[in-house]
């Protein structure tokens, strides 16, 4: 389309589909991750109900992005050959289910296996979700709309935050895991309301053989191993950050914390979330749409890894808010850009394939983020450990680098 024809981006020029695969794509990332960071929430708790160090409190969350890589490649297949909306469904009944089931735990072991369940629907949500916006959105509006999506990840982190502070002064643990299963009724409207993509329609009903999928695989892989380094070197920045932020802020001072009462870290991460992630995510979306998907990613890595030294450094409550919000504008924001690259460098084939394999690999991969930063906290303190982390970041700008510019393409066929 001309750029004097392209319509303002504002919700009303959108068509009915469009919403209805922004809003259920949304809401099921913002459900991931209220599911997913009940864990962190519950953190210090679950250490000393079952005594774990912090290497082992970290482990348990290596277990699910363990999860998440193999759920993203499981998901992903079946979405190439089953349907966007289906698959959603299934992922998002999977996290809501084993969240609840986590509840139930008794034991390090048995929490430990659940987690990694739960892993598999959260890997599998990211790239169903995406795949089915990208396909459904056109090009100069595509980074808005996955901003939008993207962006529910901070709104449903803030709502854990909110909802097991408000469960743990009244009940215990447990009940935090409870709640998770509340997810799961969003997939009736799913199936019910949102629309399969046009794209991927024509796409399946007329197969794709499999030399031609081979040979689709072959020219990809270049671009698929950018895209994988960038992510690995991200994530690793980011899980080893939020994995570790809200032990971090409620540990002892003497123990390498904060020293943060309850309320006051429940706070903390809401405005954390609320002013800091959830602007980085939609701004993202603006300037890849004007100036570049690479560009926009590598300002936002490069930023996120100078910004980390004063988050490690801080002391004073103010500085902490402060410094923590703009890593986590910049250090989250940059997720975006991995959604919008992986649509636009893969064709309809393979897309949710593709995706699941740059984007969930690299969280199994990432993995190793809370049990190497827990144990460098054991050391040395969670500061160094934080300080490492923006290492990663600066390794993932230099590994944007080498992925190419994709602004202005249609998805590949």
């Amino acid at each position: 389309m001309d750029a004097s024809t392209v319509l303002p981006f504002r919700w009303s020029n959108t068509s009915s589909p469009q919403r209805r695969t922004v809003i259920a794509a949304g809401l099921g990332w913002m459900l991931d991750s209220f599911d997913v960071m009940l864990y962190s929430l519950v953190l210090t708790t679950l250490m000393r109900e079952f005594g774990m160090t912090k290497s082992m409190a970290g482990t348990l969350n290596t277990l699910t992005l363990i999860g998440s890589a193999f759920g993203g490649f499981l998901f992903g297949f079946f979405a190439d050959r089953l349907g966007r909306r289906r698959l959603l469904s299934m992922s998002i009944l999977t996290y809501s289910l084993f969240t609840f089931a986590c509840g139930f735990s008794t034991s390090v072991a048995i929490l430990g296996f659940f987690r990694f369940l739960l892993g598999l629907g959260m890997g599998g949500e990211w790239n169903a979700g995406a795949t089915l916006v990208a396909e459904t959105w056109p090009s100069h509006w595509r980074g808005r709309a996955l901003a939008i999506v993207q962006s529910s990840w901070a709104i449903g982190y803030a709502m854990a935050a909110v909802v097991a502070n408000f469960i743990l002064s009244r009940w215990n643990w447990h009940w935090v895991f409870f709640v998770g299963v509340l997810p799961a009724l969003l997939v009736f409207w799913i199936q019910k309301d949102v629309p399969e993509p046009d794209l991927w329609q024509r796409k399946h009903a007329v197969p794709t053989t499999a030399p031609e999928k081979r040979q689709l695989w072959i020219a990809c892989i270049p671009n698929l191993l950018g895209l994988l380094l960038m992510n690995v070197f991200g994530m690793f920045a980011w899980w080893g950050l939020f994995t570790w932020l809200p032990a971090y802020l409620r540990l002892p001072v003497a123990s390498g914390g904060r020293g943060f009462g309850l309320l006051d870290s429940t706070t903390f991460l809401v405005v954390l979330n609320l002013c800091g992630m959830f602007p980085g995510y939609l701004l993202f979306g603006a300037i890849s749409d004007k100036f570049g998907r690479k560009r926009a990613v590598i300002l936002y890595l490069t930023l996120a890894a100078l910004s980390v030294p004063p988050f490690a450094l801080a002391r004073e409550p103010w500085l902490i808010l402060l410094t923590a919000s703009i890593t986590a504008f910049f250090g989250t924001g940059f997720f975006v850009g991995s959604a919008l690259l992986g649509s636009e460098l893969f064709p309809t084939a393979i897309r949710a394939t593709a995706l699941g394999l740059s984007y969930n690999t690299a969280r199994g991969i990432s993995a190793l983020a809370p049990s190497v930063i827990g144990a460098i906290g054991e050391r040395h303190g969670l500061g160094w450990g934080f300080a490492a982390c923006g290492i990663a970041f600066a390794l993932a700008a230099a590994a944007a680098s080498r992925v190419p510019e994709t602004i202005g393409r249609e998805l590949p066929g």
